[in-house]
């Protein structure tokens, strides 16, 4: 019997490396779908629609929103930032694991809908590279790289949501950690079911035989 797959939430600073620590998963281990976000922000140098985001108006996001034809949703440095439906729920019932990369207010929400998500936070190993990896990003101004590191005291309060805190020092180590953790969480998923399903079958066993 092929087991349905279960969501994993990536959320984490800005700077931390959640994008480039979900590629390497993805390409070490064949057993994840990485979903694509939607975004209303303008493309970065070398980013490509469809890749690293659908790169959309804020009238087709505001569009999808009445459509209910995304997961989640928030604004984030006045921009949206979304969770397409269809794609995320098609790989699920495939059965393999998808990877979503969404802002920690998208958290909640996703583990409302999917009680058996887990929720991993990522962080490098201290604020001062925080600010080191934001800056030779070499893409955002002072400005910007300010209001993000404030942001990031406003994410810190809501951490304790998550399952798993992630410190990304060394990548490998790193990809390494999490696919341990989402392969844990997996089994535990599907053995619950198993054993809610047993229960079941030997009360109803039970009740024929009164």
């Amino acid at each position: 019997m092929r087991h349905k797959g279960i969501l994993v939430v990536v959320s984490g600073f800005s700077g931390a490396g959640k994008g480039t620590l979900m590629k390497q998963l993805v390409r070490t281990y064949d057993t994840y779908a990485l979903s694509v976000s939607m975004t209303t922000r303008a493309p970065r140098p070398g980013e490509t629609d469809g890749k690293e985001y659908f790169f959309v108006s804020q009238e087709a996001f505001e569009e999808k929103i009445r459509g209910n034809g995304l997961i989640e949703y928030a604004r984030y440095c006045d921009h949206y930032y979304g969770t397409p439906r269809e794609y995320v729920e098609k790989q699920l019932q495939s059965g393999r694991d998808v990877i979503l990369e969404i802002e920690i207010q998208g958290a909640q929400k996703i583990r409302e809908q999917f009680p058996s998500a887990l929720l991993l936070f990522v962080t490098p190993p201290s604020i001062r590279e925080l600010r080191r990896r934001l800056s030779g990003r070499g893409t955002e101004t002072e400005e910007v790289i300010a209001a993000r590191l404030v942001r990031a005291q406003a994410e810190a309060e809501g951490i304790g949501q998550y399952d798993y805190l992630v410190i990304n020092d060394d990548l490998d180590v790193c990809v390494k950690e999490m696919h341990m953790l989402i392969q844990g969480a997996h089994r535990a998923t599907n053995r619950n079911k198993e054993l809610i399903e047993t229960i079941r079958t030997q009360l109803q066993e039970l009740a024929k035989g009164e």
